[in-house]
């Protein structure tokens, strides 16, 4: 049963086949999507090749293909892909049905300085838990590095995008099939689970993708400095 293939081609049928409207020109980022999920899924797959090394996690035989690079399944390379690509695209969705929809600056502070405090404090109380400190550390940076006026959207747009994210999550993570696809080893975790998901998987998807935002939307600001040669067409 290749489970974990037949979520990711679940997950991204739907963003592939509307990334051409004409309306939303999701397209017309691709050029900065691509680089940047290169760039951001080459720092993640490191880390998750670490991780598996070192037993923090692991994956199931029995759910995927079999086919393995660095000692990661296929899958697992797809999905650096697959999550960030779906993800975004559902973040420009909303931007484009909901453009007013944003926290106030304040609104952005008061979300924004006891996330990273609490999450520091976790962090240090619990550095020896290597997915945990590294989950929320990564978090952490990517508030800081982020401006208000993505923060100010991205906020609200997670909770949506956290709604697909956890049906998948449940079921990688062993809901509704009799075994995990991905385990996690309890010592490396806090061991809070929302149903069968890690608590720590919600602070990957934020790291995951507001990374992926952040840069995206750095090269586009550097594509748009461009001057236009001819009718050379422009992403």
């Amino acid at each position: 049963m290749f489970v974990y293939l037949v979520l990711e081609i679940f997950v991204i049928f739907v963003p592939l086949f509307f990334s051409y409207d004409r309306k939303l020109k999701f397209y017309l980022k691709l050029k900065s999507v691509a680089i940047s999920m290169l760039c951001v899924g080459s720092f993640y797959i490191a880390g998750d090749i670490l991780f598996t090394q070192h037993a923090i996690w692991g994956f199931n035989p029995k759910y995927h293909t079999g086919i393995m690079l660095l000692n990661l399944p296929v899958e697992e390379w797809l999905f650096f892909i697959v999550i960030p690509y779906a993800s975004l695209f559902l973040h420009d969705t909303l931007v484009y049905l909901f453009p007013d929809a944003r926290l106030s600056a304040r609104q952005t502070k008061i979300v924004s300085i006891p996330l990273v405090t609490s999450l520091g404090l976790i962090v240090f109380f619990n550095f020896q838990r290597t997915y945990t400190s590294s989950c929320f550390t990564l978090v952490i940076f990517a508030i800081l590095l982020a401006k208000r006026e993505v923060l100010s959207r991205f906020y609200l747009t997670f909770i949506i995008i956290l709604v697909p994210f956890f049906l998948v999550n449940s079921v990688l993570t062993g809901s509704f099939i009799s075994e995990p696809v991905v385990w996690y080893n309890n010592a490396e975790t806090l061991g809070i689970r929302l149903f069968t998901v890690p608590v720590e998987d919600i602070s990957y998807a934020f790291s995951l993708i507001l990374y992926n935002l952040l840069l995206i939307n750095k090269l586009e600001d550097i594509f748009a400095r461009r001057p236009v040669k001819g009718n050379s067409f422009r992403l």
